[in-house]
């Protein structure tokens, strides 16, 4: 089932934070250069910002989110991509923030299959050099 243009714009206006040496603040649809500059430091073209909390958009107990972010946190480990700890915020206030992975250097379909594999709606990727995109899955 598609996004509704709510969901979608809701997904469209977050914001993306990576917590790295100074944080990073991912927007859809605009480039960002301290994005570019972590690709660049780490010989990376691609980044996709994934999360496992509340799958489907349904809200689940924290401490469900905090089980799902650690199988996420230790896949990505095995795979050996860099990560860096961030969290999607709704600027209105009116969902709560959720913990997500920054995972540099993967591939476009392999981040959508990531996203999949925790059930959400959405993913965020960039490509080096241009703006971060929403990736509807569903």
């Amino acid at each position: 089932m598609p996004l509704s243009p709510e969901v979608a714009a809701a997904y469209e206006n977050a914001q993306y934070v990576v917590f790295a040496e100074r944080d990073i603040v991912l927007t859809i649809g605009r480039r960002s250069p301290e994005l570019d500059a972590l690709l660049d430091f780490h010989q990376a073209g691609t980044a996709a910002y994934v999360t496992a909390a509340n799958p489907r958009g349904a809200r689940r107990a924290e401490a469900e989110n905090a089980a799902a972010l650690s199988t996420l946190q230790d896949l990505v480990a095995a795979a050996g991509y860099p990560r860096y700890m961030g969290e999607g915020r709704d600027p209105r206030g009116e969902w709560p923030p959720e913990a997500s992975l920054l995972v540099i250097g993967i591939w476009r379909e392999n981040a959508v299959a990531l996203g999949r594999l925790f059930e959400q709606n959405a993913i965020v990727f960039a490509e080096r050099g241009r703006a971060p995109e929403l990736i509807a899955l569903y």
